[in-house]
């Protein structure tokens, strides 16, 4: 049986509640990531910040403000006033194909894994897409 923590990704880019709205954008921009788990100083999970979040709360482009302008009023905005707290998560022995139905119910492109009541790696939709690149090109070798 392939289970989450065949396919997640381990590496993960936390942040505190206390952060902000300007720094979550900062660090998905340079990690290249759209989910950012919350934990508190004990590494409690929290909740979850998510792109389509960050865009929803962010001022818009079309707005007329400078990007410096933005950044300012960004970074008084705390990630505990828009985190997602209502979040589905997995143990890290859970099957795949149930994993993959629980991306397909909710909303929020990814899936936390827990081990031990402590968060270890998140899986995302764009994991399911490289496993599925990866199937096709096993498939196309033996064709």
């Amino acid at each position: 049986m392939i289970t989450v923590k065949d396919l997640m990704s381990s590496e993960l880019y936390t942040l505190k509640p206390t952060n902000t709205i300007h720094q979550a954008r900062e660090l998905m921009l340079k990690n290249r990531i759209r989910h950012i788990p919350i934990i508190d100083d004990d590494g409690k999970f929290l909740g979850l910040l998510t792109k389509q979040v960050i865009l929803a709360v962010s001022v818009s482009a079309l707005a007329d403000i400078d990007t410096q302008e933005r950044d300012e009023l960004e970074s008084h905005v705390p990630i505990s006033e828009v985190m997602i707290t209502d979040v589905v998560v997995a143990e890290e022995n859970t099957n795949l194909s149930k994993a993959a139905k629980f991306l397909l119910e909710q909303q929020h492109g990814c899936l936390p894994i827990f081990k031990n009541g402590k968060i270890i790696g998140i899986l995302t939709e764009s994991d399911f897409v490289r496993l599925a690149f990866y199937l096709m090109q096993k498939m196309d070798e033996y064709q």
